[in-house]
């Protein structure tokens, strides 16, 4: 029996109702982070709002310190997406196209980055460079963000080619085109989509992570790590600017995604047509 019109508009009207409370509740302390960027302390701590004032945006740059390691974070994120995007469209690309004993046990060790606790990876990965007496910065940032950031990008790819038609690259090969020229012009245009979503997101996930990274920091301070460091003595405003602004940066390159997605999509319609 069908249930009457009036109850399945409440229902409707609940679940619009839920959802919108449940966004609200994500997005408020975005809000507030992008409205306390426009705020004038009394003090040095950011935490009260006291009157609008543009001084944050117009010296964003007043502490070097936090300066220097919003670029030091920006250059792990940007040497963290590279080689995980590589390794991770490779790996996604072999578990899916390929069939081999160890696929199974493979795929179970890509997902345990994903399940794992952060402070036991990131501790475990100290506990490693530690061993081999490997001083930790740089490089070690980078391997650790690495280790779990694959996993991620390999997921998103396997997502985005389990529909893929691989007779695409069989009639490349056959009208004579070298395996690479196959995979740089027939394969790597058609999973585009899924590899940029996974390296953006990979790019946001390096920027994001706090735990691994400290644990296997060393003296290195990321933009969390100095943000972290701070708090002890002050929170200045200029931490919401630059919040705000990778945050506006976000949005812009996730709405460049959609459109370039839209685009191909039309694109290979009218092909199709």
């Amino acid at each position: 029996m069908n249930p009457p019109n009036w109850l399945r508009a409440l229902g409707r009207v609940s679940l619009w109702v839920w959802a919108s409370l449940g966004l609200l509740f994500l997005f408020t302390p975005i809000l507030v982070t992008v409205i306390y960027s426009f705020n004038e302390p009394t003090g040095k701590y950011n935490y009260v709002w006291n009157k609008f004032s543009l001084a944050g945006w117009s010296d964003p740059f007043k502490y070097p310190e936090l300066t220097d390691a919003l670029i030091f974070s920006l250059k792990i994120a940007v040497s963290v997406t590279i080689i995980a995007t590589i390794l991770g469209t490779l790996i996604g690309l072999a578990m899916v196209k390929y069939k081999f004993r160890a696929k199974g046990v493979i795929g179970a060790i890509l997902i345990l980055p994903l399940t794992m606790p952060e402070v036991v990876l990131g501790f475990s990965l100290l506990t490693l460079f530690v061993a081999v007496n490997w001083s930790r910065g740089f490089v070690t940032i980078i391997i650790a963000q690495v280790m779990f950031s694959v996993s991620y990008v390999a997921t998103t790819v396997r997502a985005r080619i389990r529909g893929f038609d691989w007779r695409l690259e069989e009639a490349s090969l056959d009208l004579g085109a070298s395996p690479f020229r196959t995979f740089y012009k027939v394969t790597l245009p058609l999973i585009a989509p899924g590899v940029i979503a996974a390296a953006m997101l990979t790019f946001a996930l390096s920027l994001d992570d706090f735990i691994i990274t400290y644990l296997n920091s060393g003296l290195d301070n990321t933009f969390p790590i100095q943000i972290w460091n701070m708090k002890r003595s002050k929170v200045p405003v200029q931490i919401n600017v630059f919040s705000t602004a990778l945050l506006v940066i976000s949005i812009a390159l996730a709405l460049l995604l959609v459109v370039f997605n839209n685009r191909r999509s039309r694109k290979l319609a009218g092909l199709a047509a």
